[in-house]
C-alpha cells in the first residue's frame, strides 16, 4: 500500500435523530467530531420496513378513466 495517499480514518461521533451517539469510524473531519443526521436507519422507511401509500388522488389512472369514460372501457 502506498503511504500518503489514503485519507485519515479515525473515530467519530454519529448523533441520530432520536440524540443517541454511536461512535463509528470514518474520514469525516477528525477525531472525535460530531456528525448529526437528519435521517437515520432508526427512523427512515426505507431500513424499519415502513408501510408504503399507494394513492391515485386525481392521479393517471382518475384523469384516463375521466377522459375516456365515454368508450366503454
Amino acid at each position: 500500500m502506498k503511504k500518503d495517499i489514503h485519507p485519515d480514518y479515525h473515530f467519530v461521533d454519529v448523533k441520530m435523530t432520536d440524540g443517541s451517539i454511536v461512535k463509528m469510524r470514518s474520514t469525516f473531519g477528525s477525531e472525535g467530531d460530531t456528525i448529526t443526521l437528519d435521517i437515520d436507519p432508526s427512523a427512515h422507511p426505507a431500513w424499519t420496513g415502513g408501510a408504503q401509500r399507494l394513492m391515485d388522488a386525481g392521479g393517471r389512472v382518475s384523469k384516463f378513466k375521466k377522459k375516456f369514460e365515454g368508450f366503454g372501457f
